[in-house]
């Protein structure tokens, strides 16, 4: 999307945000303003309203809306200081707003919108200084569409009051909004929540809430993932460890997640001490190196794990498994010389195209530099940045700027993978860090026979092992790759007849270290086959009178129309070799 599009889009969809908020309290008496927001889409808004809002209520806000539209009620821009704005907002009852703005905010000049007896803060104008305002609507007025509403707490905080959320899209033409719809759809026939339940892949549970439960078909997506990861830490020199789940609070005070991250972490206490689960693998490979000491001669020293770690997260963020509270990062710490950075970061970076290679995925790099809440002098950060920047300078690689969006110990290269639907998903990650081994006062000894500290290259390529396969669940409609399928095959007897020649078939397809059932069930031939599509099984093959007669399969591939006869020795060679080169 050009520059200028992008620009009227953000116009219209703030337009109809606050058109929404105006046709709200027109609608609804008493209710009362949350905050709205823009997403890469549409827009939401919370209010308080008596009672809640059902999905019947839509159509005639958006109806209402439209009126609001008709009546061409001429707006007012008017900025206000934070405490003048939350006193504006406070006078009118509006408590959400002016606790926002107290408490939240942290503009110090507040944009207004006022529109006849409608007063909200003017999305889009926030930056300190803007003159412009993109929520006012022009003269292409907006397309927009409500799609749903949900509770969701205040301030994302399960101790606040549930307010009511409303989704919407908008758009500057009908065929936009159309298109959006057919996008939604697919979107939604896409949704890994809902193919991980009918492929039985993943289950969750309210006794653990955000936090997967890995069904024995999702367990071997999963262990496929890690096999692919392990070849390539084979291939790149990376030595595997092991980590402990909880460390004291001193380790990671010392660490500085406890000043930096300690609210996303749990807690316990044992025999006097505090102790955290760990929301990160990083500070166990410090200890891990720091165990002896190492000589120059040692260094780079690839040291990976497929560690699980613990992050809170607000419930109503929870997502499927793309926001949850417990996960499995690969996560890999490099312990390199300062003339090694460079090198060791173009091999990660090679590591990373290596492996997306193999799911067919396109991406793109973003260098995240120095954020506010950070550690270590502008020296060290200086430099850190420089050395990220040249390495892709060198690379080639086209690269955005991501300002102050860097970890809190060092910059970050982020891996933007595109899916099938072309949504965004920051995964794969590298970054340089001067702090921690300071920290933990890690050391080598020279040529010169002088201890020296080594810096770290934080890496990871899935990032998440559980947000990736929910990545490729929906990038691949649930129709997984052969290599990667839970089931890799399925033979199906035509009749009871035929039962022992199809248990034969399966048990070559095992013995070459195929993933193989049978379907012998009381069922009509179509039905299982029907079956077999529905849990997009990559192969299936038939076995009927002819195929016994001759030692035969009839085989089809999910996706692809008409069917082949084999050999049976053949079947299995084709699958097994299909299989090893990663195709199909």
């Amino acid at each position: 999307m050009s520059q200028s599009k992008q620009d009227k889009h953000e116009q219209v969809k703030a337009g109809a945000a606050l058109l929404l908020a105006q046709a709200v309290q027109r609608r609804f008496a008493g209710a009362k303003l949350g905050v709205g927001a823009l997403s890469e889409q549409g827009f939401y808004y919370d209010f308080e309203v008596p009672g809640a809002f059902a999905e019947s209520d839509l159509a005639g806000l958006e109806e209402e809306m439209r009126k609001l539209l008709a009546e061409q009620i001429p707006s007012e821009l008017e900025w206000l200081s934070r405490a003048e704005a939350a006193d504006l907002f406070e006078a009118r009852g509006e408590s959400w707003k002016a606790e926002w703005l107290r408490e939240v905010a942290a503009m110090e000049r507040v944009p207004i919108d006022r529109r006849g007896e409608f007063v909200d803060i003017a999305l889009g104008a926030e930056a300190d200084g803007c003159d412009g305002r993109v929520s006012e609507i022009g003269e292409e007025q907006p397309i927009f569409k409500l799609l749903s509403v949900a509770g969701a707490y205040w301030r994302g905080d399960s101790g606040k009051p549930m307010l009511q959320r409303v989704h919407g899209v908008a758009f500057a033409s009908e065929q936009e909004l159309t298109d959006f719809l057919s996008w939604q759809e697919e979107a939604e026939r896409r949704d890994h929540r809902k193919l991980g339940k009918q492929l039985q892949l993943i289950y969750f549970s309210e006794e653990a809430p955000g936090m997967p439960f890995y069904l024995p078909k999702g367990a071997v997506v999963r262990q496929e993932l890690e096999n692919l990861s392990r070849r390539f830490l084979r291939k790149y020199g990376y030595e595997e460890v092991r980590t402990p789940l909880i460390m004291n609070r001193q380790m990671w005070e010392q660490s500085g997640h406890w000043e930096h991250y300690r609210d996303n972490m749990y807690f316990s206490e044992q025999d006097g001490q505090q102790f955290a689960v760990k929301p990160m693998n990083c500070p166990g490979h410090m200890l891990i190196y720091k165990s002896r000491l190492r000589s120059y001669r040692d260094l780079p020293i690839r040291l990976a794990e497929f560690g699980q770690v613990h992050r809170h997260e607000f419930s109503g963020a929870l997502n499927g498994l793309f926001r949850v509270r417990t996960f499995c990062q690969d996560d890999a710490h490099i312990f390199v010389r300062p003339d090694q950075i460079e090198e060791e970061i173009g091999r990660t970076i090679a590591m990373i195209q290596e492996m997306y290679a193999m799911f067919g995925f396109e991406y793109s790099l973003e260098l995240s530099t120095r954020p506010d809440d950070s550690m270590g002098d502008d020296e060290q950060w200086a430099e850190a940045e420089r050395a990220l920047a040249s390495v892709l300078e060198s690379s080639g690689l086209p690269y955005r700027i991501n300002p102050g969006d860097g970890a809190f110990y060092g910059p970050k290269i982020d891996f933007h993978i595109k899916d099938a639907l072309n949504r965004s998903h920051q995964c794969a990650t590298v970054q340089l860090d001067f702090q921690m081994p300071e920290k933990f006062g890690l050391l080598y000894v020279d040529e010169g026979n002088e201890k020296r500290t080594p810096i770290v290259i934080h890496r990871a390529v899935y990032g998440s092992i559980d947000r990736f396969m929910g990545i490729l669940i929906e990038h691949y409609a649930g129709a997984f790759q052969a290599w990667l399928a839970p089931v890799q095959a399925v033979v199906i007897p035509v009749a009871d007849r035929h039962r022992n020649y199809a248990g034969e078939a399966c048990r070559q397809l095992k013995e070459a270290g195929i993933r193989a059932e049978t379907d012998c069930r009381n069922e009509k031939l179509g039905f299982r086959i029907r079956e077999a599509q529905l849990m997009k099984i990559p192969y299936v093959a038939v076995v009927g009178d002819a195929e016994l007669a001759v030692g035969t399969v009839q085989s089809r591939m999910y996706g692809q129309a008409g069917q082949r006869q084999f050999d049976l020795n053949d079947f299995v060679a084709d699958v097994r070799g299909r299989i090893e080169r990663k195709e199909g």
